[in-house]
């Protein structure tokens, strides 16, 4: 099949694509990116946009850069930006491990990393990312910016909390201290296919004890988000594989895990269990 018809937009600034956007949104109006979800949907037009906003040649949306202690990603940053190291630091590390783990090369070359996050997939590695290390999304309209925090930001499948008249200008993501260790790990049946549950942990030691621990799961919720209680049993322990059993089945325990025609909820939490503890014994390497 081919796209239902739509007008084209090739804004060249920030500000004409808000422009646009404002016009536009109220009749399916949508921001085009790298097009790796949206043009598949279109094609078999489950998606039809009346206007197709192209925001590719807005130079200032392409932007990697340190600041106020965050590394900031424009809209328009590819995925392959991160085959090397964006950032210093372990956060920087983080980010170049994850990225092979999205989907196939040549997507990596289209995609985006904020297209990820606006688009709002369970299974994204990048959504798991904002939401485990606290990430702030700017929203740009025409009433200004809206800085929104990850924990508010990601509300169920495919569905966020951005206006239709928002642009997701920008992910502003905290820069990681030298001390923090960090572990992940997905499972997806075939290389390149959606994961059926991830997990990312990171952490500090102060004293041989954690502390500072984050527990986040993705894929296997409708949503990604931190688990507190895996937090919990985290906080104040040796990191030791009795403290990661503990870890692992709180999250297991206090996930609402998705079930489809192909895999229960018991098989994701299960699964969820095994991939904390994994994630878990991967920051002692």
């Amino acid at each position: 099949m081919k796209p239902a018809a739509f007008e084209y937009h090739a804004p060249t600034t920030i500000d004409e694509a808000i422009e646009l956007l404002s016009e536009h949104a109220q009749n399916d109006g949508r921001i085009l990116a790298g097009g790796q979800s949206l043009v598949p949907t279109m094609a078999f037009r489950l998606a039809r946009p009346t206007h197709l906003i192209d925001i590719n040649d807005i130079n200032d949306l392409n932007t990697l850069k340190e600041e106020d202690n965050t590394l900031q990603i424009g809209a328009t940053v590819r995925h392959a930006k991160f085959h090397e190291r964006v950032c210093s630091g372990v956060l920087g590390s983080l980010l170049t491990d994850v990225v092979h783990n999205i989907a196939h090369y040549p997507i990596r070359q289209r995609g985006t990393f904020c297209g990820s996050i606006a688009h709002s997939d369970p299974a994204s590695e990048w959504c798991l990312i904002a939401a485990t290390l606290d990430a702030t999304m700017v929203a740009a309209s025409k009433k200004g910016e809206r800085y929104i925090p990850a924990a508010e930001f990601f509300e169920t499948i495919m569905t966020t909390s951005l206006e239709q008249d928002e642009l997701l200008k920008e992910v502003r993501i905290p820069l990681l201290s030298n001390d923090t260790v960090y572990g992940f790990e997905e499972f997806s049946r075939r290389a390149g296919d959606f994961a059926i549950s991830m997990t990312l942990v990171t952490y500090r030691l102060e004293s041989g004890k954690i502390i500072n621990p984050h527990v986040g799961i993705g894929g296997a919720e409708d949503r990604p988000r931190r688990i507190s209680a895996a937090e919990d049993a985290l906080l104040d322990q040796l990191p030791n594989s009795e403290t990661f059993l503990k870890a692992a089945k709180a999250a297991s325990e206090f996930i609402d895990p998705m079930e489809d025609h192909a895999t229960t909820a018991q098989y994701r939490r299960d699964l969820t269990e095994t991939l904390v503890r994994r994630a878990l014994e991967k920051t002692l390497v």
